[in-house]
């Protein structure tokens, strides 16, 4: 899959971890993304800018 830029408005990590499924792969079955779990609790670090 052909990496996606992330529009304005939206958190790189969260884009990054939505669309490429190759970062949830080596996950077994109901089990948490540590990096997705602590950037839920502690919120999103960067936002891309959106234009003007």
């Amino acid at each position: 899959m052909a990496a996606q830029q992330t529009p304005p408005g939206q958190c790189p990590q969260c884009w990054q971890h939505a669309y490429d499924k190759s970062i949830h792969r080596r996950l077994g079955p109901r089990e948490d993304c540590p990096e997705c779990v602590d950037h839920m609790v502690n919120g999103h670090p960067y936002i891309v800018p959106k234009g003007r």
